[in-house]
């Protein structure tokens, strides 16, 4: 593809041979990959599959050392600033400040992300507003539940209008109930503005409630890519007929069949379950 169709092909995001190495370990292998205006994109997989990394390189945290990585056309590598000014990011880990309130957590980002002055304070009360935080927002953050701070994180990626925005583990930790809050307020969003979502999640239920589309990555590439109902049905499909008693494939059991059963091999590092499980203690 030469670079005017890249940048014209409607395309959100587009990962063209992506690479991304940690000394000998290759964590994302030639990734291809390709995500719709509009859609919510799901990226599934086990610890340790890359998809963490493949997000930081489209935000611009990691460089793009191999291959082509473009947001709404602009080329990660060499503009990062026009694709950062386009994104919002809710990372794994906590990034609100227990010693701040709601409302000043959302403005330090509002700044951060370069929200113009005369527009910082209606931008801060519509984030807030979106995931429901209004009456709550002069609360210092310490105060808040699990479900509350995530959607917290999320006015703080909000907050700058993003075209796109990214969510790695948005519901890490939380209680069914605090999950479907946040997903709530992320599809009100979207209908509101139509952005685009790009997600990876653990939770084979939301994947297949709120996801468009769904890429199943395994050691650094993509193995699976399509629908909730299409993967299952591709998985039905190779498994035969079957007897009037056994429950259809669910897209755990795709997840399975992808990742096989190297998934001991494939855990993360010591570093990785702490940061996780610190994580998730401190939401819930």
């Amino acid at each position: 593809m030469s670079d005017d169709d890249a940048a014209n092909d409607g395309a959100a995001v587009r990962c063209d041979g992506l690479e991304y190495a940690f000394g000998q370990t290759r964590a994302v292998d030639g990734l291809d990959l390709a995500v719709a205006t509009g859609e919510v994109f799901g990226l599934l997989g086990p610890n340790g599959a890359g998809k963490t990394t493949a997000i930081r390189c489209i935000t611009t945290l990691l460089p793009v050392p191999a291959g082509r990585v473009r947001v709404f056309g602009h080329d990660a590598a060499k503009e990062r600033m026009a694709v950062r000014r386009l994104l919002g990011y809710v990372p794994q880990q906590l990034s609100a400040d227990s010693g701040l309130t709601g409302r000043e957590n959302v403005a330090l980002f509002a700044r951060v992300f370069d929200v113009p002055r005369k527009e910082l304070a209606r931008r801060v009360e519509q984030a807030l507003y979106a995931v429901g935080l209004t009456e709550s927002a002069d609360r210092m953050a310490k105060t808040y539940s699990g479900g509350m701070i995530r959607r917290l994180e999320l006015a703080q990626a909000l907050v700058s209008a993003p075209r796109l925005l990214m969510l790695d583990e948005p519901t890490i930790g939380l209680d069914p109930i605090a999950r479907t809050s946040v997903w709530e307020h992320i599809n009100a969003v979207r209908r509101a503005t139509g952005m685009t979502v790009l997600v990876t999640t653990h939770h084979m239920d939301e994947a297949d409630q709120y996801c468009d589309r769904l890429a199943l990555m395994h050691r650094g590439r993509i193995r699976a890519l399509g629908t909730p109902e299409g993967l299952k049905a591709e998985l039905r499909e190779r498994r035969g007929p079957s007897g009037p008693d056994d429950p259809p494939p669910t897209l755990e059991d795709v997840f399975r069949d992808v990742a096989g059963r190297g998934l001991d091999s494939q855990g993360g590092d010591f570093r990785d379950v702490r940061s996780t499980r610190r994580t998730a203690t401190r939401l819930g």
